[in-house]
């Protein structure tokens, strides 16, 4: 035991935390591997949830790390978006008992399969930048808070959501998109980290752990990231955002779900 936490399964959590960390630099998604199975390792909801916000925000920063040494991030158009998104999450998290989540379970699935779909037929998907149809600014007041107020309310396809941004509406290249989406992403699962480690929902020797493999892991993913571009990013995205459509359709409570199949009932 350490920490009063089975060594064996500190083992197990570390080697999944290695490979989500890889995948989520990649294309994001990596929650799709840590939270079931925090939850199957016994934690309660909210504590996986804070527990795996902890983990996430290793991974992110560690993604970030490994493409700012490659010059890849624009640091005076990118660091505005980061704060906004961060300050834009802890808002989120605070108003998680507030917003209707119905609406995030039913709208969250559809706008994921929108984003595979735009990904795997948009014909310019490539490392080149391209001309950019918003500024960084308007970028940094109006889509950045709202993808970040979203990851602290709900989370799920956030990543996807930055990226979409940051490849049609400022015209960056797809491993460029991607290394911004990590220093986004890493504020917004900083900010609300925050909150949940201030009310005392982290589960620290867990959390401390996987952080350390999803640091490892998105080392690797984001070598891979750099190395392959387009031609890694692209497929992973696909799939990665018709898995975490699939993953919250699959909860028989989510209202999309039972829609479908009353109106498949009532045919």
């Amino acid at each position: 035991m350490i920490f009063g936490v089975d060594v064996s399964l500190i083992v197990t959590l570390f080697g999944v935390a290695v490979a989500a960390g890889c995948v989520d630099a990649i294309a994001g998604g990596g929650g799709l591997i840590t939270m079931p199975s925090l939850i199957l390792a016994g934690l309660d909801p909210v504590s996986a949830i804070a527990t795996n916000k902890l983990q996430g925000s290793a991974g992110a920063c560690s993604a970030t790390y490994a493409f700012a040494r490659r010059g890849l991030i624009r640091w005076p158009e990118a660091l505005p978006i980061a704060l906004a998104a961060g300050l834009a999450s802890i808002l989120g998290a605070l108003c998680v008992s507030l917003l209707p989540r119905a609406v995030l379970d039913a709208g969250v699935p559809l706008l994921l399969v929108g984003i595979a779909l735009y990904f795997a037929t948009a014909k310019r998907m490539s490392s080149e930048d391209a001309a950019a149809r918003m500024s960084p600014g308007l970028f940094a007041l109006a889509v950045a808070p709202a993808i970040g107020f979203y990851d602290g309310v709900f989370g799920p396809g956030a990543g996807a959501f930055y990226m979409v941004g940051f490849v049609t509406l400022l015209g960056l290249g797809v491993v460029r998109a991607t290394a911004h989406t990590k220093l986004a992403n890493a504020a917004s699962n900083l900010g609300s980290l925050a909150l949940f480690a201030a009310s005392g929902h982290v589960i620290w020797p867990i959390g401390l752990t996987m952080a350390l493999g999803a640091f490892l892991g998105a080392q690797l993913g984001s070598v891979l990231a750099m190395r392959l571009g387009a031609r890694l990013i692209r497929p992973l995205l696909v799939t990665i955002a018709c898995a975490m459509a699939l993953r919250l359709l699959s909860d028989p409570a989510n209202p999309l779900r039972q829609a479908v199949l009353g109106l498949l009932a009532a045919g």
